[in-house]
C-alpha cells in the first residue's frame, strides 16, 4: 500500500492532504520546514516505511523508518504542531489553520484501519512525502 501526503509550507508550520490509492484519508500538520533541525522542523521529502508502534503514551501509533538525520518520526494524534509535534506528523480530520487542525484521534483511527488491513494482505506500507507549494516556500 502506498500513502501519499502532499504538503503546503509555510512559516507557522506544514498543512498536508493524505492520500491512499488517489482516494482523500484525512489531513495532516506538522512544524514548518527548518532543513530538518530535531524537534524544530518536519522531515525532508521522500519516501518511508511505515510500522506500527505501541506506547503508554500513544497507545497504537505508527514510526516512520529510515528518516535521514532523525529518529522516532510518528504519525500520531495532535492538534496544534507548534505545541504538540517534535518534528512528527499528525491526521487530523479538519484543518483549523497553519499547524492546526480538530478530531485528530478519529483521522489516526481511520489511519491505523487501513494500516492494519494492509499489514493483513501483507502489504509493504510505503509513505510517499511531496510538495505542493516547496518553490514558493523558499523564496518567501
Amino acid at each position: 500500500m502506498e500513502l501519499l501526503l502532499q504538503r503546503a509550507y509555510f512559516k507557522e508550520g506544514t498543512n498536508g492532504t493524505l492520500f491512499c490509492s488517489d482516494k482523500f484519508l484525512c489531513h495532516t500538520i506538522e512544524l514548518p520546514w527548518e532543513n530538518n533541525k530535531r524537534t524544530i522542523s518536519c522531515i525532508p521529502e521522500g519516501a518511508y516505511q511505515i510500522e506500527p508502534r505501541f506506547s503508554k503514551r500513544f497507545q497504537h501509533h505508527l514510526i516512520l523508518k529510515n528518516v535521514k538525520g532523525r529518529s522516532f518520526i510518528l504519525f500520531h494524534p495532535a492538534n496544534d504542531a507548534k505545541r504538540d509535534l517534535e518534528g512528527c506528523i499528525a491526521p487530523v480530520t479538519y484543518l483549523s489553520g497553519i499547524g492546526k487542525g480538530v478530531y485528530s484521534r478519529d483521522a489516526m483511527q481511520k489511519l491505523l484501519s487501513l494500516f492494519y488491513q494492509a499489514k493483513d494482505r501483507k502489504e509493504k506500507i510505503l509513505l510517499i512525502i511531496k510538495s505542493q507549494n516547496y518553490e514558493n516556500y523558499r523564496t518567501l
